[in-house]
């Protein structure tokens, strides 16, 4: 097949603004149509029999055989992990469940990744490692059965469900409030660095946690012309679909699923790859649903591998931590990346970019357009440099302390955020609009915001930032005091600001450290108050036009 390269501009300036970037289309694998039924390596349809053999030798010879496709067909098949090889496309007929047992023993330990740094895991249901022209096709259903491996939350099951779960087994935290399914996993929740390979351990030193290190459900390492089409994805373990350090993937018509309890329940990870296109995709799962990663930390940076030159277009979120996600291990860094005509329904956080300090790297050139939103339960629009490791929303009775805000020195693992353009914004119900912080030393940089409609309990919240404009941007708020809230940003332009009539306050405006807030084409006589300055902040700091 004939190279097709992606290529994406550097963002330019278009009155001020950025702008999408042309991209490329990104080869899709084609394959020869040789087919290799696994009835006819002795796979059988009936819920029982482990047909791991049959599948995983069906893959071998079409793969010798100069590839073609696997025909997994109408029934119910039982299996192991499945290992694909080059120029073979596992193909689901309609009708057809390839469900993963939940005999963990079939599972073995190996060196792979996890959230960005190496670590001993299970093998996954399904991989491939280097491989060339490899997919997963049709409109069959995936079950990784991650019941069996995942621990649960009290806080996020019914009394009758909690009560069925604790009648299947599985031991208990000692607060009584998590399910863990084996005294191996619960052993693993409380081992430091679980699983982590720091080049004094291998992945036979954690056998005595092995149900605790717990395998996505699709994994493809050092991959080059994936694609996955049609089929359903669900029930993963731990993260559902993970391209990691691959070239020139293609995700189109799938449904990613999991229950919206699954711990690290995440839709797609996209990691450390180039040349990406996602579209027509549906994502209901219990933690991120679309995200954007590229190593963690130290050992990310020293991976030096980006996510760039993404496109990502017609799709949907229901449940999910985030629809749309950057970080937090994105210590390699992200960049071209395109967000556009997607709906997030349901999630806990709209567009939602994440990074804390020691992860380093950029995150840079991020378009999003024309995003529908409804009944977000966190932020309609997040930009956070604190993130916390704990789901974006917190459980019934749970405290938080808001982070210490403190100015450290600048170095190699401090991140940045810088260069996006989000416009083109319905959101009905969010319990904030829009949340911008930075850190004291390194502010988020250039992000423009333009038309954008956003029905939130709470308006804009803007700390340690730069360069921050919106334009054209219509709030319909439950709490007006403030609908703005600036603390130590500079350059942060306001330019046709809607909001809701007698408003308590306009804007708050905070910190030694703001400067050159400005505001245009405003009406600035509908709030019962203009501005408030504290903490340091002085009226020479804000202009209206």
């Amino acid at each position: 097949m004939k190279r097709c390269l992606l290529v994406f501009a550097s963002l330019v300036t278009v009155s001020g603004l950025m702008a999408q970037a042309k991209l490329l289309p990104v080869p899709v694998p084609k394959f020869k149509k040789d087919t290799f039924d696994i009835v006819k390596f002795g796979a059988k349809a009936d819920g029982l029999f482990l047909n791991t053999n049959a599948i995983n030798n069906a893959v071998s010879a079409c793969s010798k055989n100069g590839g073609g496709v696997v025909l997994v067909p109408n029934g119910f098949w039982l299996s192991g992990p499945v290992v694909l090889q080059s120029n073979v496309n596992l193909y689901l007929s309609k009708n057809a469940l390839l469900q993963f047992t939940s005999d963990k023993t079939q599972f073995h330990l190996l060196e792979s990744f996890w959230e960005g740094v190496a670590a001993a895991r299970n093998q996954s249901p399904i991989s491939a490692v280097g491989a060339t022209n490899i997919a997963i096709t049709g409109s069959g259903i995936i079950d990784g059965n991650g019941d069996a491996w995942r621990a649960v939350k009290k806080d996020k099951l019914t009394e009758t469900q909690w009560k069925k779960l604790l009648a299947s087994g599985g031991i208990l935290s000692e607060d009584k409030k998590i399910w863990y399914p084996s005294a191996s996993s619960f052993k693993g929740a409380t081992t430091k660095d679980a699983g982590v390979l720091n080049g004094t351990k291998t992945a036979k030193d954690f056998e005595d946690i092995k149900d605790f290190l717990r395998p996505n459900l699709v994994v493809f390492t050092k991959c080059k012309n994936v694609l996955l089409d049609g089929v359903t994805f669900q029930n993963s373990p731990a993260w559902n679909l993970h391209p990691l350090m691959c070239e020139n993937v293609t995700v189109r018509n799938i449904y990613a699923k999991n229950p919206w309890y699954a711990q690290n329940g995440d839709g797609i990870d996209i990691e450390s790859c180039k040349n990406v296109l996602l579209e027509n995709s549906t994502f209901d799962v219990g933690d991120d649903g679309i995200c954007i990663k590229s190593g963690k930390n130290e050992e990310g940076r020293k991976r030096g591998m980006p996510t760039e030159n993404v496109t990502v277009k017609n799709c949907v979120v229901y449940h999910a931590h985030g629809g749309f996600v950057i970080g937090s291990e994105m210590s390699g860094g992200a960049k071209n990346i395109n967000v556009t005509n997607c709906t997030f329904i349901g999630t806990d956080i709209g567009l939602r970019f994440k990074t804390t300090r020691g992860r380093g790297g950029v995150v840079e050139n991020i378009y999003c357009d024309n995003i529908n939103m409804k009944d977000i339960a966190g932020e309609a629009i997040l930009f956070d440099m604190y993130y916390m490791a704990k789901d974006p929303v917190p459980l019934a009775g749970e405290q938080r302390e808001a982070p210490k805000v403190e100015l450290l020195p600048v170095t190699e693992g401090t991140p940045q955020f810088k260069n996006f353009l989000v416009k083109n914004i319905v959101c009905d119900g969010a319990e904030k609009a829009v949340f911008i912080r930075g850190l004291p030393e390194m502010s988020i940089k250039n992000i423009a915001m333009e038309n954008m409609l956003i029905k939130a309990k709470k308006g804009i919240i803007c700390e340690e930032a730069e360069a921050i404009s919106f334009k054209n941007v219509q709030l319909v708020l439950a709490e007006t005091n403030p609908v703005v809230a600036i603390q130590n940003g500079v350059n942060i332009a306001f330019d046709k600001l809607g909001y809701n009539s007698g408003a308590e306050l306009l804007f708050s405006i905070k910190g030694a450290n703001t400067k050159a807030v400005t505001v245009v084409n405003t009406d600035v006589t509908k709030p019962k108050n203009k501005v408030a300055f504290t903490a340091g902040a002085t009226d020479k700091v804000f202009t209206i036009k």
